[in-house]
């Protein structure tokens, strides 16, 4: 792998980590636990898949962003607004 790959490896590692937290902050500041949330989500989704997003573990679609947002009552850009979380 070339220093450049493992660059945008790193990157997309820390994006992912970052968001993942604020999803979590997000939902941990409604007091809902990760089942809740998925309870909320329109259409079905399952509570590992929050869990996975959470930890940076998944590359969560633009439209799983929405139905989270949709979900925590918050526009989509708030799930985005990272300099909070840190």
């Amino acid at each position: 792998m070339t220093s450049q790959e493992e660059l945008l490896n790193k990157l997309k590692d820390n994006l992912l980590i970052t968001l993942g937290k604020r999803v979590q902050e997000l939902r941990e500041a409604q007091g809902l636990s990760q089942v809740d949330l998925a309870g909320k989500m329109l259409g079905k989704f399952d509570t590992t898949n929050i869990s996975r997003i959470e930890s940076g573990r998944t590359n969560p679609t633009i439209f799983t962003l929405f139905r989270i947002a949709e979900a925590l009552e918050v526009p989509l850009h708030q799930i985005l607004i990272f300099e909070d979380s840190k």
